[in-house]
This record gives C-alpha cells, structure tokens and sequence, in this order.
C-alpha cells in the first residue's frame, strides 16, 4: 500500500507598511518573513522619502522585491499615501484582490520630522496623527474585517520620543493605545496585537554624533540593525508567539534599561 503524500502547508501572506527603502526596517523586516515562509504585500510612499535626508531611492522596492522573490516570496508592491483618509481601505482591499487575505500585519511605516512645542506646525501636527495614528487605526480595522477565521497578527512599531519630537512622538503614543486596545476588541477574532519598541536603529537619519552617542548608550556596545528588530516581530507573527498580545514590548538591546 502506498504512503500518501504530506500535505504542503498553504502559505501566509503578510503585509508590511513602509517599506520605500533597502536600509530601512520594513526592509529588514520582509527578509526575515520571506525566509520563514510568508509571503508579503509591500506598501511604501517615495514622496516621504523625498521628505527626508536620504532622499528618494527609486531602485529600492523593485531590488528588494527581487531579493525576496529569489528566496520562494510572492511578493506584492502597492504605493499608498497614507495621509489619504480613503488610503488604508484601498490598500487593504487591493492586497486581498492580488494577494489574497492577510493573515499578518506589521505597521512600520511613519511620518517623522523633528519639532517641538514651540515650533510644530499646525500642518505638521496633523500629517503626523493622519499618518501615524488614523491610518494605523483603520488598517487594524480593514485586517480585522477580511480576517479569515484564523484571525491573524499585527504588530506596530512605536518610539519613546517626547520632547523635541512632539508631532511624533505623541501620534506613537496614541498609536499604542489603539494597538492594545486592539487586542482586547479583536482578541474574539483571534487576532493578537502587539507594540514594539525597537529602541534607534540607523536606517540612515543618524549623524556621526548621534550614531557615537547611541552606541555608548547601547549596553551591548553597538547599535541596533533592522535585522535585530525582525527577529521579534517573526516570533510574535509566529504561532508560538500568538498568545503574546496586548503588549507593548522593549526589544531594544537594554537601550531602556
């Protein structure tokens, strides 16, 4: 009598927020699920790079898509603004026509641009909390809706950033209020939800003084990687780390200690 042959388990597919460039965290982050198994929606916005000191890296998504391709990853780029209030909808329901459910979601994109209380904008104030909280905020409630009845997982990424980082910083705090309130709403569906605190990783925003100053801070003698962070969200993506929820979690090499 012959043996039958195993059953090749279905593969899951997860999308990751901000991922524009090779250096950055969502970056790290995709290597990491690629490698284990998941396939990935990609979102990332150019026109935030452009924004910021390193500038726009046009080459970056389509050479990481092929990276990821090359390791057995499906992979899904979709460019979204996320200042747009109809962006989260849109972006969830076109991953669920092109790549089918999601079964995990890793918030890493932000809007973040140095001020204090004195000198935010009213502008700014506004692009940080429609970025950072809102569109967190309604892509949780956009996975929760098109969640199969495994439920699934999401973890955001959040900062300790209070003075002279205002906009950000307090968009990051209400944003971990919604991540764990989150877990508790959605917790019947079978979603966990997590915050994590990386602690500063240099993804290209540090000079030379601020990289020398994290590294004497760091217990560990240097600075995180990208890599470092996509460690944990794995295991918290995983199902060993599914009965981890409504946490927010220091994964910051002892930075906080």
């Amino acid at each position: 009598m012959g043996s039958t042959p195993a059953e090749v388990p279905a593969r899951k597919t997860a999308l990751i927020t901000g991922v524009g460039r090779l250096a950055g965290i969502g970056a790290g982050i995709a290597r990491q699920l690629a490698a284990e198994g998941w396939d990935l929606v990609l979102n990332y916005w150019q026109e935030y790079d452009a924004r910021m000191p390193w500038g726009i890296q046009p080459d970056d998504v389509g050479r990481l898509t092929a990276e990821l391709e090359a390791i057995g990853a499906r992979v899904l780029a979709l460019p979204a603004d996320l200042e747009d209030p109809a962006a989260a909808d849109r972006l969830i329901a076109a991953a669920n026509e092109q790549a089918g459910p999601l079964h995990a979601m890793v918030l890493s994109h932000a809007e973040s641009v140095d001020s204090g209380i004195l000198d935010t904008t009213l502008e700014a104030f506004d692009r940080h909390f429609a970025v950072n909280t809102r569109a967190s905020w309604q892509l949780i409630a956009a996975f929760a809706r098109q969640a199969t009845a495994d439920g699934g997982a999401i973890v955001a990424l959040t900062s300790d950033h209070t003075a002279f980082n205002l906009p950000y910083g307090a968009s990051k705090g209400a944003l971990d209020r919604i991540v764990i309130a989150a877990a508790r709403e959605l917790g019947p569906l079978g979603i966990s939800a997590n915050v994590l605190n990386p602690g500063p990783i240099d993804t290209g925003w540090m000079d030379q003084q601020t990289r020398e100053m994290g590294t004497r801070q760091q217990p560990g003698g240097r600075l995180g990687t990208p890599a470092d962070v996509a460690g944990t969200v794995a295991f918290l993506l995983s199902p060993a780390g599914r009965w981890v929820s409504g946490q927010l979690i220091k994964a910051d090499g002892g930075f906080s200690a």
